[in-house]
Formats: structure tokens, C-alpha cells, sequence
């Protein structure tokens, strides 16, 4: 259970339409968990949440028979969030299902531009649901590449229509593009839920645990258009000119750089600073606090479209003491 003063753990469901976003909402819903989780979703007629689940259809807000609240998002999804957050007491969480050919960052974005979701609500991560068998069939399309490049963790779903040498070659192609997420294959969306939920994602430690290797500038081959460039460097950042240089990066190269994502040394300061940018917007907040003797380090992970290593990591560079 999750203290009601603290803020409100947020999962991002995306996805191609078909890929499964439905069927993993269904297992959020009856799986015999300890949470008791809020779940918006974009139009209540089209997602087929099991009609047993509900008890009352007329509201906006509708009870479920586990302990957890369906919304449908015919509103602005800011209102229906503030909406949701006077019924703290009744969820710990807060699941937000996309539409198949939404680009996911105005959803992720509502949580750094309103001042009541920024500070009552934490976006734990985003889940792309990807159908193996047909998602190259619409690789080349914005939504598809955006909603894989945004996601912290990816389910390549649908396994038993693919061989595994399939299932290879599309994972290599999906880390390039994304060198972050952590990536499970599944069939009907089967997963452990602790794999999605309260899993802390935008910590970029828990990336680099998984895969350290992603770091080095071999490590991935970038050919897509859509890739993932990764900075390690050790030393203190100056706060200013981080300031002057990620307001001039946004403003310049903004709409090509989907997620950013950084852990800090900023100034000395006792804690650790997590920066977070989707596209124009930045977010910067206290982190965990540095071990006494830790050896400190700044790591940053930029995804987008069309981005220049060199020139990432010299502005970057430029920022140190």
C-alpha cells in the first residue's frame, strides 16, 4: 500500500493498434495483486475490458470488481486526472492505456506541464506492447518508431507467430533504436506484473544494470533514423550551463528528441539530479542522495530521430567544471 501523501506511480500503456495493449490492460485488471490501481483509457466502447469487471457504466468513472477504477478519457486527460486525485484513498496507482496510432508524448508530457500532476503524480514508465508478427509492416510509420523509442520496457508479444531467429533480428533492430528498455518476449501479454508496474524505470540505473555494455560507442550499430546516443562521464556539471545548454538543445533539435533522461552531479550537491525531457520539455528533481566517498558520475541517454553523437556529447562536455 502507497502512503496517500505521496505521489501517484504512473505506467504508460502504448502500442500498434492490435499489438495487445487490451489484453495486458485485462491482466492489470484480474490479476490477483496487492494494488489497487486506476485505470484510464481512451474510449471505454472500443478498449473490451471484460464487461463482468464492471459494476457501474454510467459514470465517467467506473468501479471495478478488484478494488480498481476504470476512467475513459472522453475528457481532457489533465481535468480527468485531477478528477481521479481527489479519490486518492481509493488506488495506489495509475495505469494510462494509449490508442494505437497516438504518439505518446502528450500524455507523458501532461505530467511535466501541469503543477498539480508534476507534483502529485511520478511517471513510473512507459510499456510498448509491439506485435511481432506485423509490426514491421508499419516500421517505417512515426507512431510505431515513437511509441518503441519512448518505452521503458517492451513487450515483443505474439512470439508463437514468429520463429526465433524472427524474434532475434527484430530485437536487434529495436535495441538500436532504443538502447534502454528493458525488452521481454510474451505470448497473450503474459508477464510477471512486478516486469510493468512500480518498476521505477526513469531511474537510469536500473537501464544500466541490465546492460552496461550499452554505453560504449560500439555497442549498437545506429542505421535507423530512430536511435539512441548514451554519454558517461565522470566530474561535476556545472548548473548554469547545463540550463543554458539543454534550453538551447530543446529549442534547436526539440521535436527530434523524444526521451532524455540523465542522472547528475550537478553543483556538488548532496543528491543526485534526475533529468527527464520529452521533446520541449524538461524536468529536473532531486534524486537519492550520494554515498559518503561515492564516485560520482553523470550518465545521460538521449532517443530521437536523426541525432549527432559528437555534437551531444561535446555540448555535454561543455557543461562540466
Amino acid at each position: 500500500m502507497i502512503a496517500t501523501n505521496s505521489p501517484v506511480p504512473v505506467t504508460v500503456i502504448t502500442g500498434y493498434l492490435g499489438s495487445g495493449k487490451t489484453t495486458l490492460l485485462n491482466r492489470i485488471l484480474t490479476y490477483e495483486h496487492d494494488r489497487k490501481v486506476a485505470v484510464l483509457v481512451n474510449e471505454f466502447g472500443e478498449i473490451g475490458i471484460d464487461s463482468q469487471l464492471v459494476m457501474n457504466a454510467d459514470e465517467e468513472i467506473l468501479e471495478m470488481n478488484n478494488g480498481c477504477i476504470c476512467c475513459t478519457v472522453r475528457g481532457d486527460l489533465i481535468r480527468i486526472v485531477g478528477n481521479l486525485l481527489e479519490k486518492r484513498e481509493k488506488f495506489d496507482r495509475l495505469v494510462i492505456e494509449t490508442t494505437g496510432l497516438a504518439d505518446p508524448a502528450p500524455v507523458i508530457q501532461s505530467f511535466f506541464v501541469d503543477e498539480v500532476m508534476h507534483a502529485r503524480t511520478e511517471l513510473d514508465a512507459v510499456v510498448t506492447v509491439v506485435d511481432v508478427k506485423h509490426i514491421l509492416d508499419h516500421w517505417d510509420s512515426s507512431e510505431a518508431q515513437e511509441q518503441i523509442a519512448f518505452a521503458d520496457a517492451i513487450l515483443l508479444n505474439k512470439m508463437d507467430l514468429v520463429l526465433p531467429e524472427e524474434a532475434d533480428a527484430l530485437e536487434k533492430r529495436i535495441r538500436a533504436a532504443n538502447a534502454i528498455a528493458k525488452i521481454y518476449r510474451t505470448q497473450n501479454c503474459e508477464l510477471g506484473i512486478d516486469s510493468i508496474l512500480g518498476v521505477k524505470a526513469f531511474d537510469l540505473k536500473n537501464a544500466l544494470s541490465i546492460d552496461p555494455e550499452f554505453l560504449s560507442e560500439d555497442a549498437h550499430e545506429h542505421d535507423e533514423t530512430v536511435s539512441s546516443v548514451a554519454i558517461a562521464e565522470p566530474g561535476c556539471v556545472n548548473g548554469d550551463k547545463l540550463e543554458t545548454w539543454l534550453n538551447q538543445l530543446v529549442q534547436a533539435q526539440g521535436q527530434n528528441i523524444f526521451r532524455m533522461k540523465g542522472i547528475l552531479n550537478v553543483d556538488d550537491e548532496d543528491r543526485r539530479f534526475v533529468l527527464q525531457g520529452v521533446h520541449m520539455m524538461l524536468d529536473g528533481r532531486p534524486g537519492k542522495p550520494w554515498k559518503p566517498n561515492e564516485n560520482r558520475k553523470n550518465e545521460m541517454v538521449f532517443i530521437g530521430r536523426d541525432l549527432h553523437e559528437a555534437s551531444l556529447r561535446k555540448g555535454f562536455q561543455s557543461c562540466l567544471v
